[in-house]
């Protein structure tokens, strides 16, 4: 026992705090030479500090710029860049089908088990099976009155600024849209943000929050876990409901629709009058859904209900109004384009080939330059700014000629692809007529580096939806109002938070005389 005893009191003697503060200091030194000398990926180009830790990646996505910093990047080091300890981003598009195909055998990380987060592919199958035809554009078009009538709201609430020459923040009114679409194609009604002209509880300003922590910590995954993933944070913090309010806003509109306790096990109970021959006649994604519940309760749960309307609401607004935004906005910062599109809509009115408001089939059919032009704003701003990543089979696999590890992070960023000078000439400029006077050779590459709704099995299953509101609403705008920018200097700001939200599109809107 005093042999122990003195070893002790020596060890005590030994470690000052100095030499605790070098071991420590050693230990992270020899941390970070392990990460920046990682088998298989010490040799691929990148950011040096980037090589050594994920705080990197951190700093970058905090900074609200992340996409352009990845467009830089792959212009000095190329199609392959190390952007992580274990992290690489690609930006060759022949790379896309390998990374993301049906049995590719790349997996998403670990994340909430919902559509979009699921890792197995099998469960994300079978999850979105039931609910895939919902958002098929055949379906949706058969319910496009309802956007029809969300439309025409918005266009009496527009209206009343151009009656006054008032300057208009147009961007936020269109969110204010889509979230109302949403409303309709969802739950059978708005969700009452036209009619306030305003955040409904908070809504909006809630799924910015959920963005901003999902894209900085997604980053360094293992803060987490002493974050919103601490089991104690509720017991901590009780009003940290807040922070789902997604969820508490889904259950709302549910209950409101449906009425009874939707929190309680047997929930989303539908008035004793709806069979499931008239819920499925119904239009909106609720009721259809519901009609599956009831025809066979194992094929879809009352929790996959709330999931995959909750998913909605919190992806499919958002989405949309980017692109809305960008495609007006884009044609308003070059006259000429903007001419061009309201000359095709004009002398398609004078035929006679436009009803009011334009359906979609009239606008696929007969504005050729439109469907250009939606084409131009979903490339040249597309929604998601950050990479989609996906984990490298065990094996491992040859990317751009690169053998990687397996378990190495790997991924594609939209803005990457679709901001490639060599497969868009001048990228950086809004050119409708590119998709139209492309070679076939031509279009096949666009096409192939086009990664604005993802691929394969987890593309956006959204698109139908936000393809149809652009074609329907741009157009009707540009039939009846004239819009222009406080001056031709003006220009909006854009922060990526996993999506790249525009804020500050003011526009003056005037009534057009025909």
């Amino acid at each position: 026992m005093a042999g122990t005893a003195e070893v002790i009191q020596t060890l005590r003697q030994e470690i000052t705090p100095l030499r605790g503060f070098i071991a420590v200091a050693a230990l992270v030194f020899l941390y970070l030479l392990s990460n920046k000398y990682r088998r298989g990926l010490s040799s691929l180009p990148g950011p040096r500090l980037a090589a050594y830790s994920s705080l990197w990646r951190y700093l970058d996505v905090r900074g609200g710029q992340a996409h352009q910093t990845a467009i830089r990047l792959h212009r000095k080091y190329g199609d392959i860049v190390r952007i992580g300890p274990n992290h690489v981003s690609i930006s060759d598009p022949r790379e896309i089908k390998k990374i993301y195909g049906l049995k590719s055998g790349y997996t998403k990380g670990k994340v909430e088990v919902n559509l979009f987060g699921t890792r197995d592919e099998n469960y994300h199958r079978e999850l979105k099976k039931p609910v895939a035809n919902a958002f098929s554009l055949t379906t949706l078009l058969t319910n496009e009155a309802a956007v029809d009538s969300c439309t025409k709201l918005l266009f009496e609430k527009l209206s009343n600024f151009a009656d006054r020459s008032q300057l208009v923040d147009l961007g936020e009114w269109i969110q204010f849209y889509t979230f109302d679409v949403v409303g309709e194609l969802t739950f059978a009604k708005k969700l009452g943000f036209l009619d306030k002209g305003g955040d409904v509880d908070g809504m909006i300003q809630a799924i910015e929050d959920l963005l901003v922590y999902a894209s900085q910590i997604g980053q360094v995954p293992a803060w987490h876990k002493f974050l919103m993933g601490n089991p104690l944070l509720p017991i901590l913090i009780p009003n940290m409901e807040g922070w789902n309010k997604v969820l508490t806003f889904t259950l709302k509109a549910v209950n409101t629709i449906i009425g009874g306790d939707v929190g309680e096990k047997e929930g989303l109970k539908k008035d004793g009058e709806l069979n499931v021959e008239t819920l499925e006649r119904k239009g909106d994604m609720l009721s259809k859904w519901y009609a599956t519940k009831l025809a066979d309760p194992d094929k879809m749960s009352t929790r996959d209900i709330v999931v995959h309307l909750s998913t909605n609401v919190f992806a499919g607004s958002d989405t949309t109004a980017i692109a809305l935004r960008a495609t007006l906005y884009y044609l308003l910062k070059n006259p000429a384009k903007m001419r061009k599109l309201v000359k095709e809509i004009d002398e398609a009115d004078a035929a006679g080939l436009l009803s009011s408001p334009i359906s979609f089939r009239e606008s696929t059919n007969h504005l050729p330059y439109m469907q250009a032009v939606l084409k131009e704003g979903l490339r040249i701003h597309p929604s998601v700014g950050l990479l989609l990543e996906r984990h490298v089979p065990p094996e491992g696999a040859t990317i751009c000629g690169r053998h990687i590890p397996g378990g190495t992070i790997v991924g594609v960023n939209a803005w990457v692809t679709q901001h490639d000078p060599e497969v868009f000439p001048n990228p950086d400029q809004f050119e409708p007529e590119r998709w139209l006077d492309a070679s076939e050779e031509q279009l096949k590459m666009m096409d192939q580096s086009f990664f604005a709704f993802g691929a394969g099995t987890r593309t956006c299953i959204g698109r139908h939806i936000a393809v149809m509101e652009i074609a329907k609403l741009v157009p009707e705008i540009l039939r009846n109002l004239e819009l222009s920018l406080p001056s031709a200097e003006h220009k909006w700001r854009t922060k990526n938070i996993w999506f790249v939200q525009q804020t500050g599109f003011l526009c003056r809107l005037k009534k057009r005389t025909h």
